[in-house]
Parts: C-alpha cells; sequence; structure tokens
C-alpha cells in the first residue's frame, strides 16, 4: 500500500469530505450511540458464547437459516448494523471502513456507552459453504473487535466478538446480497 492511498483519504476526512464508507454508511457518533444506548428496560440477557454454539449448530446441520430463533434472541436488544468492507475471503479490514471503525470508537468512548458489554457479531451472505461463511463471520467479527481495542484504545474487557455466517441474514429473500455481509453490534448493558 502506497502513502498516497492512506493520505488521500486522511486528507479528505480533514477537509470536512465524506469519505466512501461515511457516505455508504452514513454514520455518525450521535446515530450510534443512540442505536446502541440502553436502559434498564432495554437489556435482554444474552449469553454470547450460548448463541454462537447455536449458530454452528445451525452451520453443521446445515439446518434453515431464515429468521428464527437467534434474531428473536438478538431483536429486542440496542443494536447497530454498519457494512464494513474486507477483502475477498479475508477478514482483513479494508482501509475505506476505518474511517467507520473509528466512529463506533468514539461512540463508546462517551459516558453513554463506556462499561457497557457491547458484542460484534460478524455475518455473511450466503455465498459459499455454510461452516466456511461461519468461520470467516468469525474471524470478521475479531478483526474488527482487534481494531477497536488496538487502534482505538477500546477496552478489551467491554468487547465480545462472535461469528453468525449466514444464519441471520438480514435479507433472506436474497441470500447472496450484499447487504447481508455486515457487522453488527449488541449492547448487553453494563
Amino acid at each position: 500500500m502506497t502513502i498516497a492511498r492512506i493520505a488521500v483519504p486522511f486528507a479528505a476526512l480533514l477537509a470536512g469530505i465524506a469519505t466512501p464508507a461515511a457516505a455508504q454508511n452514513q454514520l455518525d457518533r450521535n446515530q450510534i450511540i443512540k442505536s446502541l444506548y440502553e436502559t434498564g428496560s432495554t437489556v435482554a440477557a444474552l449469553d454470547p458464547a450460548a448463541l454462537q454454539a447455536a449458530a454452528e449448530r445451525a452451520a453443521a446441520s446445515g439446518g434453515d437459516n431464515a429468521q428464527g430463533p437467534l434474531s428473536d434472541r438478538i431483536n429486542t436488544l440496542p443494536q447497530l448494523s454498519v457494512e464494513i468492507n474486507f477483502d475477498r475471503g479475508s477478514a482483513r479490514i479494508r482501509p475505506e471502513s476505518y474511517y467507520s471503525v473509528g466512529l463506533i470508537a468514539d461512540a463508546l468512548h462517551t459516558p453513554y456507552l463506556m462499561g457497557q458489554r457491547i458484542v460484534v457479531v460478524g455475518h455473511t451472505d450466503a455465498t459459499g459453504g455454510r461452516e466456511l461463511n461461519l468461520k470467516l463471520s468469525k474471524e470478521r467479527a475479531a478483526s474488527v473487535r482487534d481494531a477497536l481495542v488496538t487502534t482505538f484504545n477500546v477496552p478489551a474487557a467491554q468487547l465480545t466478538s462472535i461469528g453468525l455466517g449466514e444464519e441471520q441474514l438480514q435479507d433472506p429473500a436474497h441470500p447472496d446480497s450484499g447487504v447481508n455481509r455486515r457487522v453488527q453490534l449488541l449492547n448487553l448493558g453494563p
């Protein structure tokens, strides 16, 4: 990667011009806070390890990936879905997506979200094998979690990562659609 490729997005950010990731996601810190903010009445009990195990069972059995028990557990939580771009078949975050990851980190550093337990959930589309998609989604979620911790200093104890592969398609009618390739953040509360 050349220095020029890094300098151009940084210069655009300094000039106040929207980067491709920002325009694509139209994220801002306040939107992230509002989506993830919890009150005592909004947080439901969710065990990330149990959710991961359910996704692994579904992938191994080749079960139906329609919305079901996994989404029932997730839908009650304060959450946000974000498109994070990765290299094809890889967990390497594309440089243009670091703007979105930085906005997430900025929101997690505010008093509203500081100390909240956040689960980073990786999702894929239905292209490829179920078990491969599950593995890739875990790696991508871990990659975002690691970037939040190492690059943006979000406390590691605040973040957990899991991957659900293609088990929770955002658009089940179009399983190969890019909208299904996303990272979701769930707030489990303090």
